[in-house]
């Protein structure tokens, strides 16, 4: 089968497409036909700074995708071949990735594909939309009325993050660096959308809540933009991070305010071998799934490649300001008319 490989860390030149084994199916796994993969953030990091689970090389990058069950293991009992499924699962080095046209991916990991959006959105709505369904929902417990502040609101999570918080009944707040991405953060809901560029963060957060703070915050930027959150939430609220909690947090005040702080990382699962953590990440996309069937969720794919330019998607991404998700198309995909 075609693969996209990596034999070594580095920069986006290292990924080759080549052909690889097709990989078997054990018992409780799905061999899928790979439509789609989505291209994260994670994946470029992977690229270069080398793998998370020391495995062998060369490796295959991709965390999530979205294909067709082509063979199912004896003990699965929810999937049979030709079923539309989409997943987060691989990549990490322990288990080959979706920049491949096939992948054996274990059941819990895997849900049904909605009806209403393509191969293309589906590969690259698993890992953004677990992510912000843990932040918002596992960790910090949000609920109607309460106000949210999500960074980066056009990123991949930020837009998911933005759509589950209004479907629980907040009131939601973004960030934008530009204008041009207004009228997209209106769209998904926000009601405060704030330029980072041309206004305090934290001054128009608590403007926005009459000085009390927001109740929870969605740090998906990390580093300063962390910092400038402190100040921003209301005692005893909430602040969650996809990353590293900066050495210079205020934990002093931190404490003085008693503010939770949270980490999120959902490849954990996959990384420590959760069965438990498998199955709500399964169950995760297929409430999103009717989510996207009832036209209360969607997802923003901007750019889509072949995936022997997989080198100019890890280019793109690290040229940084994106807007939603970007996306290999493994396999040529016919328009549901021509079929």
């Amino acid at each position: 089968m075609r693969a996209v490989i990596m034999d070594e860390p580095g920069s986006p030149d290292v990924l080759k497409l080549a052909e690889v084994d097709k990989p078997g199916c054990g018992n409780n796994e799905v061999l899928v036909q790979v439509m789609a993969a989505g291209v994260n953030p994670v994946d470029t990091k992977l690229r270069a700074k080398g793998l998370f689970i020391p495995g062998e090389l060369p490796a295959i990058l991709g965390c999530d995708g979205a294909g067709i069950v082509e063979a199912v293991g004896i003990d699965v009992t929810r999937f049979q071949p030709g079923d539309p499924v989409y997943y987060c699962y691989g990549g990490l080095g322990q288990k080959a990735g979706n920049y491949a046209e096939y992948i054996a991916v274990p059941e819990a990991y895997v849900a049904m594909k909605p009806d209403c959006i393509d191969f293309i959105d589906a590969a690259a709505a698993p890992l953004v939309l677990i992510t912000a369904w843990e932040a918002l929902f596992d960790r910090a417990r949000i609920s109607s009325g309460q106000k949210v502040f999500i960074h980066a609101g056009a990123g991949g999570v930020g837009h998911v993050a933005i759509q589950l918080a209004k479907l629980a009944g907040c009131e939601v707040a973004t960030t934008i660096s530009s204008t041009e991405k207004a009228d997209l953060m209106k769209a998904l809901g926000a009601d405060l959308v704030i330029n980072y560029k041309e206004q305090n963060v934290t001054e128009a957060l608590l403007e926005w809540t009459h000085g009390t703070g927001v109740d929870v915050a969605f740090d998906t930027v990390g580093g300063e933009a962390f910092n400038q959150l402190v100040a921003a939430t209301r005692v005893y609220g909430d602040i969650v991070s996809i990353l590293q909690v900066p050495d210079n947090a205020d934990w002093k005040t931190l404490r003085l305010r008693n503010i939770r702080v949270s980490q999120e990382l959902m490849l954990t699962p996959m990384m420590m071998g959760l069965d438990d953590a498998a199955e709500h990440h399964g169950d995760i996309l297929e409430q999103c799934g009717q989510f996207f069937d009832q036209q209360q969720l969607s997802i923003f794919t901007s750019d889509t490649f072949p995936l022997e330019q997989a080198a100019d998607a890890h280019r793109l991404i690290e040229a940084g300001g994106m807007t939603g998700k970007v996306v290999l198309e493994v396999q040529q995909i016919e328009d549901e008319d021509d079929e």
